[in-house]
Formats: C-alpha cells, structure tokens, sequence
C-alpha cells in the first residue's frame, strides 16, 4: 500500500518529544528533516494515484446507483403496463446491480477514506518539516551564541591566565629584592660588629701598653 501503510506512524510523531530525548537536537533535526522530506515526495507522488483511483470508483457507484435506479422505473412502467414478467426481470437485474453497488460503495469509501489520509500525512508533514525549519533555524542560532559566549569566555580565560602568571612573576621579583635587600642588611650588621670588636681590641691593647 505504499506510504499509507505508515499513516499512524507519521500521524503520531512529535517533533517536541522527540527533540526533548534527542542526545544532539541539530543532528537528529537534520536526520528527520531528510526523512520526512522523503515521505512527502512519496506522499505526493502517491496521491495522484490514490486520487485517481477514488475518482474512478466513484464514477463506477454513480453509474451503477444510475442503473439501479434505472431498473427500478423500468419495473414500474412494466408493471403499470401490465407486463409482469418484464417487470420481474428488470427486478432481478436490478438486484443485481444492487448487490454490485454495495461492492461500489465499499471501494469507493475506501479509496475517499485514503485520498483523506493521504491529505493528512502530506499536511502533517508539511506542518512539521515547517516546524523542524523553525526549530533548527532557532537551534543553530543559540549554538552560534554559544560558540561566540564559548570563544569570549575562552579568550578572558587565557587573559586571566596571563595576568596571573606577569603578577607571579612579579611577585617572584620581589620576594628576590626583598631578600638581597636583607642579605645586604646582615652583611652590614656583620662589619658593623666586626669594627666595633676591633675597636675593643684596640682599646685593650692601648690599656696594656699603659700599664
């Protein structure tokens, strides 16, 4: 039967559902996108037929609802004439075609009730390859966002890593200063007390020559 044969299947998805358990929502719109593309080329290539075959089971019930109704005056003018036997027969042939249109009428729902389904699934379809355009179109709009955020992030990031490491290296800089500057105090505090102890010395020796 064709694509029919899917009709409840695309007649149940949702685009929204779907979506919501999809792991990447831009490939798995992609994904659908192709396939529903495919089911409404097939939709349209299917409904002429389908249509053509609704319009040629109507014609054959309204030809044969035309025959009955035929019969039935014919039978009517034969009995008024008189003509039983004619008017028997043209009561069995239209039991015929009456038996015959109940067949018609079967097919002829049947293939309406596919030209109405075929319309369905091609505006389901349509109405949500619409959707998915919108959704995607919207989707790679906040991932493109997300990659300039990402990008901006990404650069303050490296900033900061930057920053960080000139005021490491300052720091480094100046816990170096701070140290010579200390070492150079000791050594002065270290000639500050070996001059005085020489000056001890001195003053010893000068007291000893006296005595």
């Amino acid at each position: 039967m064709g694509i029919l044969s899917r009709f409840r299947d695309v007649m149940r998805v949702n685009i929204g559902g779907l979506l919501e358990r999809a792991e990447d929502p831009e490939k798995t719109i992609d994904e659908y996108m192709r396939q529903m593309h495919r089911d409404l080329g097939q939709v349209k290539a299917e409904t002429a037929a389908v249509q053509a075959e609704e319009s040629r089971a109507k014609r054959a019930f309204d030809e044969c609802a035309a025959e009955v109704r035929k019969l039935q005056r014919y039978a009517e003018k034969a009995a008024e004439s008189g003509d039983e036997e004619r008017a028997l027969k043209f009561l069995e042939q239209k039991a015929q075609q009456a038996e015959r249109l109940g067949e018609l009428q079967n097919a002829y729902e049947q293939s309406a009730a596919n030209a109405a389904q075929m319309k369905q699934m091609q505006d389901k379809l349509a109405a949500d390859l619409s959707e998915l355009e919108t959704r995607r179109t919207t989707l790679k709009t906040k991932l493109a966002e997300a990659g300039r955020l990402q990008q901006t992030h990404a650069g303050a990031s490296a900033g900061g890593v930057e920053a960080a490491f000139r005021a490491a290296e300052e720091q480094a800089d100046r816990a170096l200063n701070e140290a010579e500057a200390l070492a150079e105090l000791r050594d002065g505090a270290r000639k500050d007390d070996l001059d005085e102890l020489i000056a001890q010395l001195e003053k010893g020796k000068d007291a000893n020559a006296g005595d």
